[in-house]
């Protein structure tokens, strides 16, 4: 009552019921605890170089090192704290009041999408393509990767196309003599046009799947406000990329040889079916874990035809996205009215800002929980959330399970958020432009 009475006396001409921020102990110091949490994902280079420096506790450096590791590490640190604070019985009781579907469908989508058969499948689709244009072959590919990769997200989930996308580029095109910002270029360009690469449906990017059940958002809807502008965007994000490091793309060439496939096209097709049996059921996980039990099973009776599966990494970004969900269910108190203070104008900044520190579909989610909005609010909401995706790891979901495969490719085999940030800006102006402009 204290905080309201406050900001009725702050706000005495423009108060709104729905602005008024109530919280408790426990809301504060879970946001004191994400925020250090969001400071601790810039300064995972930093962990990386101590662990050089102080051999001693190299284990301890590398842990905190690990990005994918950080919210699950503060997500613990707040339990802990709300243990404390309110009791075991209310620590618990708020973990298993959070929803968890989301860190374990990427899990499964990410180890499916990423298996033998789906890979060479989409491979040799991409590399046919990029054969047949009249570009450089690394420069088609490239683009490709970039352009259309992310758009299929809009049909297999964001998820499933980042992992693709991003270990085509692990495999084809990055290399031991990529330059440094060819490297955060790239990773910059695939975050920003996942994240709004997948608008052309109502299913596939969870900032627009939070709202289209309540606001009855259908694929034409989607398409027809948000996709086409989303893929003017990418085209002009993939395009000015590869036109900006033409002559490195094309320093080296690209060595393709004919050769017999060495996956039955049966056994990719059966893969596909299992990745479209988890999309379809992507909010079902009794049915995706089952499918995906199913899966293991497959590729052991079919292990010729297979590669080491991504579990490590997948339960990485799983451990990442369930940390997320876990400190950012304590973050409303100060969203909602932050998002609510704005006009339709000032929230499709203001989203695109509060993205770069929070989930992008935890906005959209609180945007849906209020009544009376107008149709122009919900969508510069979502318009706005999609197009800060790209600016840090934690600003869209599959963000975490591209940085996992292609880490290995950058200095101490880390992504410094800095360079990131730096790197995705360009790509999410020409967003801005898109989306807001034409």
């Amino acid at each position: 009552m204290l905080c309201h009475n406050l900001a009725q006396r702050l706000h005495p001409f423009y108060f709104d019921e729905r602005l008024s921020v109530e919280f408790t102990p426990l809301q504060l110091v879970a946001s004191v605890v994400f925020a250090i949490a969001v400071a601790h994902t810039f300064l995972t280079k930093y962990f990386e170089r101590m662990a050089h420096i102080y051999p001693r506790h190299v284990g301890v450096f590398h842990l905190l090192g690990e990005v994918e590791a950080v919210f699950g590490f503060w997500a613990l640190v707040l339990v802990l704290i709300m243990a404390v604070m309110a009791g075991q019985y209310q620590a618990i009781t708020y973990l298993e009041g959070r929803n968890y579907t989301e860190p374990m469908f990427v899990f499964v989508i990410m180890v499916v999408a990423a298996s033998r058969p789906v890979m060479t499948l989409v491979q040799d689709s991409v590399l046919g393509l990029a054969l047949r244009t009249p570009m450089h072959t690394r420069m088609a590919l490239m683009f490709l990767i970039l352009f259309l990769v992310p758009l299929l997200g809009s049909f297999i989930t964001e998820p499933a196309a980042m992992t693709l996308a991003a270990l085509l580029l692990r495999d084809i095109i990055f290399n031991q003599h990529a330059s440094h910002w060819l490297r955060y270029g790239t990773l910059g360009v695939l975050f920003v046009n996942v994240s709004i690469g997948g608008t052309l449906t109502s299913f596939a990017a969870p900032p627009v799947l939070m709202v289209a059940a309540k606001w009855n958002w259908d694929m034409v809807y989607t398409m027809t406000h948000i996709g086409w502008r989303a893929t003017i965007a990418c085209f002009i994000n993939a395009a000015v990329l590869v036109f900006i490091f033409r002559r490195e793309l094309c320093a080296q060439p690209f060595l393709h040889q004919t050769r017999k496939r060495e996956v039955p096209m049966s056994v990719s097709l059966v893969h596909v079916l299992f990745l479209a049996g988890v999309v379809v059921f992507a909010h079902h996980p009794v049915i995706f874990m089952g499918l995906f039990l199913f899966f293991l099973g497959y590729t052991v009776a079919y292990k010729a035809y297979q590669h080491p599966l991504i579990l490590r990494e997948a339960l990485m970004v799983a451990f990442f996205l369930a940390g997320l969900v876990v400190l950012g269910g304590m973050q409303d108190w100060w969203l909602r009215p932050a998002l609510l203070s704005m006009d339709s104008t000032l929230v499709y900044y203001g989203a695109t800002a509060l993205t770069a520190i929070t989930d992008n579909a935890a906005l959209t989610y609180l945007g849906s929980l209020v009544d009376g909005l107008s149709e122009e609010f919900k969508l510069s909401l979502v318009m706005g959330a999609v197009t800060g995706g790209g600016l840090t790891l934690i600003a869209n979901a599959p963000n975490p399970a591209g940085a996992a495969i292609l880490k290995v490719k950058f200095s101490d085999q880390s992504i410094s958020a800095k360079d990131l940030l730096l790197a995705a800006f360009p790509a999410t102006l020409v967003a801005i432009v898109c989306m807001r402009f034409i």
